[in-house]
């Protein structure tokens, strides 16, 4: 099997970096008219800088308000619009369902894409592939494309004004790339383009893990003061870069599988993705049999900053077997990633790892009462 590493073709970060936003995409070669693709709070902060900025270059621009859910329905609205303008690139604006959404859009029209994140709430910007949700806002498919995106531009001081929430859970994100991505390579399994991992992979998904222990918290801190210093900038780099090329270039596994089980419990529906991806990291943790040390690491800094490490937490209290078999039974469908694990994994495991990963949150919180959620 072949090794694959894939990233998209720049990536610019900075503060302000939508003043650049025009210059950046003539630079790649890239001619308008553009489409955006955009939530509510991008356009309500970003319009008048995203018309002074392609005014700079001469560019037209329309802009196309997201529904609120990446589902099939709204991928053909947004190319409808696309066609209509006569877009020639598709701009996508806000959080990671909005850049799915722009990355299908463009992938059915075979134009080029451009994603900039509002929200540094999972490791979608940089990948080539969207995930789909049913309109009831359980998980679909992943559909993966050829190219990953011409340009991910990442404005640190938008960022710096977001919602706190949003960007723990993109920690949660990418808390589980490395240990998904270790298991990836251990197995030989295929990463998210069909190819072996590479050790840049493995060294990013790595960089990602230990940038998250040691900025996480000083990040948080800079969204108080609503001012990006340097752990918000390396935080940021972490959940959208490092997560996105090591998820991607090396593969998922059990995390993320469980995630797609837990979107079937509707009571989960109000937690982000990567709320949810944490909790599953810590059942792959348990289906794993992980050392005590391991486990211990990821509880404690998921309390330091805020992310789920209880069924209480996702929104589920007191299941019922009933409701975990179901769960148990979407996370190890046939193709999911959790076959990537190095044992055979079935529904019944499944549930064991997910009220294991529950006791071990509630033992370590009760015993560690400094690491009390926020």
């Amino acid at each position: 099997m072949l090794k694959v590493f894939c990233a998209p073709a720049r990536y610019t970060q900075g503060p302000h970096a939508t003043d650049q936003l025009g210059a950046e995409i003539r630079a790649l070669g890239l001619e308008g008219p553009a489409v955006i693709v955009a939530g509510r709070s991008a356009i309500r902060l970003l319009s008048d800088t995203w018309s002074e900025t392609f005014a700079g270059v001469e560019m037209r621009h329309a802009i196309f308000p997201f529904g609120g859910e990446c589902t099939a329905a709204e991928i053909r609205r947004g190319s409808q619009v696309a066609r209509e303008t006569n877009a020639r690139v598709v701009i996508g604006a806000g959080g990671g369902k909005v850049l799915d959404a722009a990355r299908a859009i463009a992938s059915d029209l075979s134009l080029p894409v451009v994603n900039c994140p509002t929200i540094a709430s999972s490791d979608a910007p940089c990948s080539a592939l969207s995930v789909i949700y049913t309109d009831a806002g359980e998980w679909e498919e992943y559909r993966i494309y050829r190219r990953n995106p011409d340009l991910v531009l990442v404005d640190t001081a938008v960022i710096a004004k977001s919602p706190a929430r949003h960007l723990v859970a993109g920690m949660g994100d990418a808390l589980a790339t490395w240990f998904e991505a270790k298991v990836c390579a251990d197995t030989g399994a295929k990463n998210m383009r069909g190819g072996a991992s590479t050790r840049s992979a493995l060294a990013l998904a790595e960089l990602c893990y230990k940038t998250l222990l040691a900025d996480g918290v000083a990040a948080i801190e800079a969204l108080h003061l609503q001012v990006p210093n340097d752990s918000l900038e390396r935080l940021v780099e972490a959940n959208t870069l490092l997560s996105g090329l090591g998820f991607e270039s090396s593969g998922l596994a059990a995390a993320h599988a469980i995630h797609n089980g837990l979107t079937t419990a509707s009571g989960t529906h109000a937690y982000m993705h990567g709320e949810k991806v944490a909790f599953g990291l810590i059942a792959q943790l348990m289906l794993e049999s992980q050392p005590k040390s391991a486990v211990e690491e990821v509880l404690a800094f998921s309390n330091s900053v805020g992310l789920p490490t209880t069924f209480a937490d996702i929104g589920i209290g007191n299941p019922s077997r009933e409701l975990l078999e179901t769960v148990a039974r979407r996370a190890a469908a046939p193709g999911e990633t959790i076959h990537n694990e190095p044992m055979v994994v079935t529904p019944t495991l499944v549930v064991e790892a997910m009220r294991a990963a529950n006791s071990a949150g509630t033992s370590f919180r009760q015993s560690t009462p400094r690491y009390a959620r926020p």
